[in-house]
């Protein structure tokens, strides 16, 4: 069985890790929708919000959270 990818961070926020365990974003609700928020390091470590692996897919928004939908979409495995 594989990890989940989503971990729960707060009410309305999750966190997103991709399948070997970086993290690389958040799920954030926001009107109505799940709005995906990319999340990369810099090389001292500092948080670089809007860049990373998944850059070209910051701002995504999804009307649910379903792990199946976002690790196709996402990850292509």
């Amino acid at each position: 069985m594989r990890d989940s990818l989503l971990k729960p961070l707060s009410d309305g926020v999750f966190a997103l890790y991709d399948p070997s365990g970086l993290h690389v974003g958040h799920f954030k609700w926001v009107n109505g929708q799940w709005k995906f928020k990319a999340v990369g390091y810099g090389p001292a470590g500092q948080v670089m919000p809007g860049h990373g692996p998944l850059t070209d897919r910051h701002n995504a928004c999804f009307d649910r959270l379903d792990e199946a939908t976002i690790r196709a979409r996402f990850f292509e495995e």
